[in-house]
């Protein structure tokens, strides 16, 4: 999806539901969209801070500005992705607050970095696990453990309203970029299958626009990795190949700057299918890569 227009709100607080006001981080890429959205959640003196995005000084600035006087509850993380949690530890000494939500994460991935690279300051005072809620005066947000885009990944439902935030899970703009080792595509169905069964009302993404109609979304977004798995078999069935090969067979105008994050998905894919009897890698000397075939 193309970028809208400038201006974009950087810094601005916008208030999309009673509840809930956001604030977009100044850090928009290819992977970030138009940037990073810290969504503060409570319209009392007590509110939950939920991604706190990129730890940038004019960020923290128009977050510290948009709390006011208000008690931070809690500083909760969906996943340790840098666009999102490093700004946790110095808001969390400004306000005197605890910071709540997804497990730490470090990893050393198994080919050149594509995505966002993991937090390594991330500590949190408190890991939610499935069901667990934090709460405030009107306000109880509830985790729902989503796997997939990254093993520790979270979304937090804001029940009196119906909202939920979904960090990096399912995002309107794009889909979300599953990485190996960590990233799992098996996961990230499973997951996405969770949420369809949900009865959520709108979705808030840490990148792009409310999503009103999420089930639909979603739907739609299952059928597409579905589409994807079956275009590498369809691919696959026709010559046993390896994943450099594949991504410009499958991905038509690609913005070369999301070549790497592509390979990565496609192998998030074979490494299913793989677990699942339905691929196979073939073992030839002399190959730098991977050469994989239907099974």
């Amino acid at each position: 999806m193309a970028m809208p227009p400038k201006p974009w709100p950087t810094g601005l607080v916008e208030q999309p539901e009673p509840l809930v006001r956001r604030v977009l981080a100044p850090n928009p890429s290819p992977y970030t969209y138009t940037g990073t959205q810290t969504y503060i959640v409570g319209a009392e003196h007590e509110v939950a801070v939920i991604d706190p995005g990129p730890a940038e000084d004019d960020h923290l600035d128009a977050i510290i500005a948009a709390l006011g006087d208000a008690k931070v509850t809690a500083i909760m993380c969906t996943h340790t992705h840098r666009d999102h949690s490093p700004a946790a530890k110095p808001l969390a000494k400004r306000k005197g607050a605890p910071v709540v939500g997804c497990a730490p994460l470090v990893l050393e991935v198994d080919g050149p970095r594509s995505d966002e690279a993991f937090d390594t300051t991330y500590e949190p005072d408190r890991v939610l696990e499935d069901g667990e809620q934090m709460t405030g005066p009107g306000w109880t947000l509830t985790a729902v453990h989503t796997p997939g885009h990254t093993s520790n990944h979270l979304c937090f439902a804001l029940e009196e309203s119906g909202a939920l935030f979904t960090g990096d899970h399912v995002m309107g703009w794009s889909t979300s970029v599953v990485i190996p080792p960590d990233g799992d595509m098996g996961d990230y169905m499973k997951s996405l299958d969770k949420l369809y069964t949900r009865e959520d009302s709108v979705y808030y993404a840490a990148h792009g626009a409310p999503i009103t109609k999420p089930r639909q979304l979603v739907r739609g977004m299952i059928g597409h990795r579905r589409q994807r798995e079956n275009q590498i078999l369809r691919l696959l069935g026709e010559e046993a190949t390896n994943i450099e090969k594949l991504v410009p067979l499958m991905y038509k105008n690609l913005d070369p700057r999301l070549t790497g994050a592509a390979g990565m998905s496609v192998k998030a894919h074979l490494i299913d299918l793989e677990r699942r009897g339905i691929v196979s890698r073939l073992e030839e000397k002399g190959h730098l890569e991977d050469i994989w075939q239907t099974a």
